[in-house]
């Protein structure tokens, strides 16, 4: 058989291959191209950004995101509930729903600024978390069960009147006037607000309960 021949049929040149090598070969070329060119590194030397502070180090993903405050509906004005500081919130809503929570610049107090528990907030609502109904563990039990809240507070109220009348104490060893109890002591908590402590501090002074405490005051 000779050459340029098949079964002693002529062949062909076959231009439609070399096209496509040749059109594989320039996608190739071009994918390779935008490989390098999206590499940090490249950019930074190209832009003169060798320490890379600028646009040359941001990638498409980044180049794409935007503040979540964008696609809120509307800003709150509020208060950190946390410690007796006082700073100011800027609370962004969407659809009814808490999408961020900020600092307000316009805050003499905070000045914009919020510490980790005021700037994780947001939380406080939203949490997987959260629970929405009483848990009461009954001495030695081993599980949680719910009451209603009226049950609950019923419950509380019955037990304070009962520890304060079995324990009141009109004069101290010295035998000057003390009326107090010392078998009851209040810890608050750090998600109170000023007026809730207020009127805790007030409750606890007309029972008189001596022992109180918060565990974030200033």
């Amino acid at each position: 058989m000779s050459p340029g021949t098949l079964g002693g049929a002529p062949l062909e040149p076959c231009k439609g291959f070399r096209f496509v090598v040749s059109r594989r070969w320039k996608k190739g070329a071009v994918s390779f191209s935008k490989l390098i060119e999206s590499w940090p590194v490249v950019r930074q030397l190209r832009e003169g950004d060798p320490l890379g502070l600028g646009r040359a180090v941001r990638s498409e993903r980044s180049r794409t995101l935007t503040p979540r405050i964008d696609e809120a509906d509307e800003v709150a004005h509020s208060i950190c509930p946390y410690c007796a500081v006082g700073c100011a919130q800027l609370v962004y809503v969407k659809d009814g729903e808490i999408v961020q929570i900020e600092g307000d610049p316009a805050s003499p107090v905070s000045r914009g600024r919020l510490c980790p528990k005021g700037a994780a907030s947001q939380n406080y609502v939203q949490s997987p978390l959260r629970e929405y109904k009483v848990k009461y563990r009954r001495p030695y039990g081993n599980a949680w069960e719910e009451l209603s809240l009226d049950e609950a507070m019923d419950m509380i109220a019955d037990r304070v009147v009962h520890t304060r009348e079995e324990n009141w104490q009109q004069e101290n060893g010295q035998g000057d006037p003390a009326r107090r109890t010392l078998a009851i002591g209040n810890l608050g908590g750090a998600t109170l607000d000023n007026e809730e402590n207020y009127l805790i501090k007030k409750l606890m002074t007309a029972l008189g309960v001596v022992q109180v405490e918060n565990q974030a005051r200033i």
